[in-house]
């Protein structure tokens, strides 16, 4: 592929600033309803979104988390056409991880971003379509049955790297890929983990409450 290495530039910075776009903060700002940073976990991700009581601004949130990821994906390919199978599926691994450390790491929010859940769905169902649609059916079937955001999309993130090798026998780029977001998913999780452990994790659609201003939980952390 000619100029490889500036292709691989554009799709990991282009990638990185698309997932860097934090939805939540803007659209709730926008909408005059504060700061999504000052509710619930602090995180800027859809479900702690919901706590404020705006499910529109939940749902904005969720599209805009997810779309980034998809976008970073499509522009990969379309920067990659022509190329080798190897090399097009190896660019869209590192653009689609690029966005979702873009959004875990975000240089808009002095690199204190979400967990990556939304990302992580969007950037799978752009790159690797029948991967991401089982983890999203599994996150469904999860959060139907427990009622818990975190271990939705704990159990989703554990399975999607057994779907890509397993299920489907995606490429090893997009094996890596499942991989390496799983893997900080469960990093950006860990208090909820113990929370679960606890028997203390709040479920889905709880209501408006402060962020927490312990040491543990500063504004602004996910």
């Amino acid at each position: 592929m000619p100029n490889q290495v500036l292709v691989i530039a554009i799709v990991m910075i282009g990638g990185y600033l698309l997932g860097s776009t934090p939805f939540g903060v803007i659209s709730m700002r926008l909408a005059g309803a504060g700061d999504p940073r000052n509710l619930g976990s602090g995180n800027i991700g859809a479900t702690n979104v919901l706590r404020s009581g705006r499910r529109d601004l939940a749902l904005l949130t969720l599209l805009g988390d997810g779309g980034k990821g998809a976008v970073a994906v499509l522009a990969a390919v379309l920067l990659t056409r022509g190329a080798p199978d190897a090399d097009r599926h190896m660019m869209v691994a590192l653009a689609a991880g690029s966005a979702f450390l873009g959004h875990l790491f975000p240089v808009f929010l002095r690199f204190k971003g979400g967990k990556g859940v939304s990302t992580f769905f969007g950037t799978l169902l752009a790159a690797a379509f029948p991967v991401g649609l089982a983890a999203g059916a599994t996150w469904l079937a999860m959060a139907f049955l427990f009622r818990t955001s975190s271990l939705a999309a704990l159990t989703a993130a554990a399975l999607a790297p057994v779907y890509a090798l397993l299920v489907f026998h995606s490429p090893h780029a997009l094996v890596t890929l499942t991989l390496f977001m799983g893997a900080l998913i469960f990093v950006r999780h860990q208090e909820n983990i113990r929370r679960l452990l606890k028997g203390q994790e709040p479920r889905i659609g709880g209501g408006r409450k402060p962020a927490d201003p312990s040491p543990e939980s500063p504004p602004g952390a996910p």
